[in-house]
């Protein structure tokens, strides 16, 4: 019996996954940086490195895979924007893809292309 517990959480947990993944993926989109100087100001704007997923990122932090994002943070491809970034990007005003995982914002500098996924 404990083997059937077993597979209902991890059709439970793949589930969820495939559930944040439906979700994220339509929930990315452009957007220029002027308009996340809210999100920006509150703290809540992370940037995700250029060769990531950025969609599989969201699922990974809706997930609360802490060793994949201690990791990632680690080697510097997911991080907060910080101020010299902001600054950067506010003189361009870049359009960049984001994603909504409350309560961050995940952005992705994708010079013309669409977000791997």
């Amino acid at each position: 019996m404990a083997d059937m517990g077993e597979d209902r959480e991890a059709l439970a947990g793949d589930s969820r996954e495939a559930l944040l993944r439906k979700e994220y993926v339509s929930q990315t989109a452009r957007i220029h940086w002027h308009d996340l100087q809210t999100w920006y100001a509150r703290g809540c704007v992370i940037n995700v490195g250029g060769e990531l997923d950025l969609v599989e990122i969201a699922v990974q932090l809706g997930l609360d895979n802490t060793a994949l994002f201690e990791q990632l943070i680690s080697e510097g491809k997911v991080e907060p924007v910080d101020e010299q970034q902001a600054l950067a990007w506010y003189e361009t005003n870049p359009e960049l893809w984001a994603v909504v995982a409350p309560p961050w914002v995940l952005v992705q500098l994708r010079t013309g292309q669409a977000p791997v996924a």
